[in-house]
């Protein structure tokens, strides 16, 4: 039974880390260490492309173009480039008109030779770019006007690598959904607002992001550029930054289902993020770099397992301890709870927050599973709520 116990207080220890422990002692980290602001250059004004990659985007890509036509940037400078990931509906259509009535912005389409998924699109697109910086942004995200000067101006030193902008979500008491992942995300922003100023993020957003073109990498059609860049450039010595002033905004899922397939998409590759590399592990050399990624990513993408071992080995120890008969009775009534209000038989906030992080857990068993049984795919269906 001893070793039965020591997964039970390993796996507790795992999921107080991920969801109190490390939040927490990065705000102490933030009040003794104090970092300093990212420096901004606000006179670099370096040729940039603005690439959207779309997949039957037709609801969204018009007004996708309105907006980025509109930035603060000196037009000479920008390519917009439509990535169209093998798009059957009117989307290659609506930029081909759109081109057509602003002949004074430098837009073309590019079309993807088979629909793979979204990083494929952009690892294709990528070999026609030829300005000094890339800037990726979403279909469905819109920028706010200086967006794109904010982002520049975040490549103050050659070791950055990787900027993203602040997403917001403008649609976060719409729904239960919404409001769930917005309240998350917050918590989220203000982490990787204190690792950006300390060092480097763990992770990006697909919003808006950008990066020197001469440092774009074709990673895999199953990885996404929000995972997969910070982390690769962390181990090259260099530095992913956020620049909260690079406002960007888009909807979260409105509908359980919607955000339920967005988590799983995000966690097909989970299992190979738990730890990419065994170099994070080298403290010496990487610094608060290892420290983030065992706290914000790590310990996050291990709480499936985590939350399955508790829960058996509570239920292996309930015959040896009173303790431990108590921990599974407390799974058990949240289970019925979460029942409960999945079926619309009660309404109260503290269990929507659980209903919405049992959820979250779900997703990674789904994405785990989907990952070692081959069903994992670099492509996926919408969120149609966040249109």
């Amino acid at each position: 039974m001893f070793l039965i116990q020591i997964f039970f207080w390993v796996s507790a220890l795992v999921i107080f880390w991920a969801m109190v422990g490390y939040p927490l002692s990065l705000l102490v980290i933030d009040r003794i260490v104090k970092p300093n602001e990212n420096k901004k250059l606000n006179d670099f004004e370096p040729t940039v492309t603005i690439m959207i990659v779309a997949h039957n985007e037709e609801k969204v890509i018009f007004d996708k173009l309105v907006n980025v036509v509109n930035i603060t940037y000196p037009r000479e400078k920008i390519e917009i480039l439509v990535a169209s990931d093998n798009s059957t509906d009117k989307t290659n259509e609506i930029v081909d008109n759109f081109i057509n009535t602003h002949p004074e912005h430098s837009i073309r389409l590019y079309k993807a030779k088979k629909k793979m998924g979204k990083t494929n699109a952009q690892n294709e697109a990528q070999k026609t770019v030829e300005t000094e910086l890339l800037i990726m942004t979403d279909a469905n995200s819109i920028i706010s006007k200086d967006a794109i000067t904010e982002i520049v101006s975040s490549f103050s030193s050659e070791n950055i690598a990787y900027v993203c902008g602040r997403l917001q979500y403008e649609n976060a008491n719409v729904s239960d959904s919404s409001s769930n992942e917005s309240s998350y995300w917050n918590l989220d922003l203000k982490m990787r607002d204190i690792e950006s100023r300390l060092q480097t993020i763990t992770a990006g957003n697909g919003a808006l992001y950008s990066v020197r073109n001469s440092d774009y990498v074709a990673v895999p059609p199953i990885e996404s550029h929000d995972s997969a860049f910070p982390t690769l450039f962390a181990l090259q010595g260099k530095r992913a930054i956020m620049n909260t002033d690079a406002m960007v905004t888009e909807k979260a899922g409105e509908t359980t289902e919607d955000e339920f397939k967005r988590k799983v998409r995000m966690n097909r590759v989970l299992l190979e993020h738990i730890m990419p590399s065994v170099k994070i592990l080298n403290f010496i050399k990487f610094k608060w770099f290892s420290y983030f990624y065992l706290g914000h990513r790590t310990s996050r993408y291990l709480l499936w397992l985590a939350h399955l071992l508790l829960f058996i080995s509570a239920v292996i120890l309930s015959f040896q301890s009173e303790f431990y008969l108590l921990i599974t009775l407390v799974h058990i009534v949240l289970f019925i709870l979460i029942w409960m209000y999945s079926n619309n038989y009660l309404s109260n906030k503290l269990i929507q927050l659980i209903y919405y992080y049992m959820m979250t857990i779900l997703a990674q068993f789904v994405g785990v599973y989907k990952k070692i049984t081959g069903q994992a795919k670099p492509f996926w269906e919408k969120a149609e709520s966040t249109r």
